[in-house]
């Protein structure tokens, strides 16, 4: 959700509850949503769907690695896969609350302000509204960390064949970190707290230099065509940042 640039000082377009999440389209429909001219789905959602289909990509190299002679990562490809689906419909429920949160901000300026106390209650509301809008993409950001981190241990421990794959899946998460990221900062200064702005900002500083990093590690570890010793407990999967939820 960025507010700044598709409202300047007014909401373009209503903001209307569909009954239907993004989920639940078709491929088709939701690239001609994205499309048209109304302020949902935008960059925020977009970027969440990207992120769903990394991880869905990681949930199927796992899959595929299910089998001799990968079975000494047996255990990494069952949490590896279970992570990559647990991710991907997070993902598809953030591109919806990005829509909401929009939804919200898009309330909060048809507030009443004829007096001063309406006035107060409505930048009160712009205010919230403009912290939830940063806080949504900000989860996409943090989710496709853990994205990254599952690709990256399975790579060098899953199917050679599907291998590149996974660096299909951590360019993805990358570019839609990138996506959520841009749509966090351009509703910092909507929210009326620069603590909390510059507590936010260097949190996806943060997050996007250790993605980036992980995200390289991963698709150079692919190119390699190395053969990687197993991670061998969960406790070490779940150091390693793979993770079941």
């Amino acid at each position: 959700t960025a507010l700044a640039p598709r409202t300047g000082a007014t909401i373009i377009g209503a903001v209307e509850p569909t009954g239907t999440g993004f989920g639940d389209l078709t491929l088709r429909a939701f690239s001609d949503e994205l499309a048209s001219a109304a302020p949902v789905p935008g960059g925020g959602s977009a970027s969440a769907v990207t992120a769903s289909l990394g991880a869905s990509l990681v949930a199927m190299v796992a899959q595929l690695s299910m089998k001799l002679p990968y079975m000494q990562h047996a255990e990494l490809h069952e949490v590896a896969e279970a992570a990559g689906r647990e991710l991907a419909a997070r993902f598809l429920r953030l591109a919806d609350d990005d829509a909401a949160a929009y939804a919200a901000y898009a309330d909060a300026v048809k507030l009443p302000r004829s007096t001063d106390e309406e006035r107060a209650a409505r930048d009160a509301a712009k205010r919230d509204a403009a912290r939830g809008a940063a806080e949504v993409p900000l989860r996409c950001v943090e989710g496709c960390y853990e994205i990254v981190q599952a690709a990256e241990s399975l790579a060098g421990r899953c199917n050679m064949n599907a291998s590149s794959d996974l660096s299909v899946a951590a360019i993805l998460a990358e570019a839609a970190a990138r996506g959520a990221a841009a749509n966090v900062r351009v509703n910092l200064p909507a929210v009326g707290d620069e603590a909390w702005a510059a507590r936010t900002e260097e949190r996806v500083v943060r997050l996007l230099d250790r993605i980036g990093r992980t995200a390289t590690d991963c698709r150079v570890m692919v190119e390699s065509g190395a053969i990687r010793e197993p991670l061998t407990s969960l406790a070490s999967m779940r150091a390693a940042g793979v993770s079941p939820g």
